[in-house]
């Protein structure tokens, strides 16, 4: 996601300093050839040495993190030394109160956080067909409002910090269900002796068409789950997110818990693979 995003800036003519806070994929981006440089290119992306250093080249910083412990990191270092960003576009996919506990840490030190979680993958990000739902100072949502549209196909703010994230477990909730949906129909067809592709392609163009199904039945038809447009690992933590989000607000979820037990048991056999291999799964049981 952020490879793509940076992408985009950079596309623009803007200039995009990065971090990885995985260690082998910050390597990849300094380079074995400058072990401890304070910053090295990679594929256009001034590649800084640490999290801090991005905060002190960059007015505003966009985290695509991947758990709670990544950002609560992130956000002590950016707040560290001299130079800090002013604002912060915080796009994962995280507990609304790991959100909070970032905002009111970097606001101690004059940094504004929204809280912009994205609708899309990976795949999507890269060909600028991403949503994003802004929250938190107005102002500040403004600001970097055509950054935002640099990125992503639409962006909309959504009221006060937190509610891009409820709009974004909401959405991540329809996916669940329908990427399942999508699986148990293209299951039934080609049990019943239709053509997998002809399926794919007759039903999109009826009333049964989803997103989904056009992104993810291509690979359910064919049995390819490589390359992932979103792991089952990482969408693991995202449904375990929105489960316990519900349980607070008081929402009963049925279609989404009936599509819980199918997630665990495809990231079982692996977590890897993207998350159209829920298919695999309803095909066995249909077996």
């Amino acid at each position: 996601m952020g490879s793509a995003i940076a992408s985009h800036l950079i596309d623009a003519g803007h200039a995009v300093v990065g971090f990885d806070v995985r260690a082998s994929r910050g390597r990849a981006l300094l380079g074995a050839e400058a072990p401890g440089a304070k910053a090295a290119r990679h594929a256009g992306v001034i590649a800084a040495a640490t999290c801090r250093e991005v905060g002190q080249q960059a007015s505003i910083v966009i985290t695509s993190l991947p758990s709670a412990d990544a950002l609560m990191l992130t956000v002590a270092e950016l707040g560290k030394g001299p130079g800090r960003p002013r604002i912060v576009i915080e796009t994962s996919t995280l507990p609304i109160e790991v959100k909070e506990r970032a905002r009111s840490r970097l606001d101690a030190r004059g940094v504004v956080l929204l809280d912009c979680p994205i609708s899309g993958t990976g795949a999507q990000a890269r060909a600028r067909d991403i949503v994003v739902y802004a929250s938190g100072s107005r102002a500040a949502y403004r600001r970097v409002a055509p950054v935002l549209s640099l990125m992503a196909r639409a962006h909309y703010f959504v009221g006060p910090f937190g509610a891009g994230s409820r709009m974004k477990f909401v959405a991540n909730l329809l996916v669940a269900i329908h990427n399942v949906a999508a699986a148990e129909a293209l299951v039934l067809g080609m049990k019943a002796g239709l053509d997998g592709e002809q399926v794919l392609r007759l039903v999109g163009e009826g009333a049964g068409n989803s997103r989904i199904l056009q992104l993810r039945g291509p690979m359910m038809v064919k049995g390819r789950y490589r390359p992932p447009t979103m792991t089952l690992a990482n969408f693991e933590k995202d449904l375990a997110i929105i489960a316990a989000f519900a349980r607070k607000v008081g929402a009963r979820t049925p279609l989404f818990s009936a599509a819980a037990p199918i997630y665990a048991a495809a990231t079982r056999e692996n977590p890897s693979l993207d998350t159209a291999a829920v298919f695999a799964v309803l095909e066995k049981m249909a077996e």
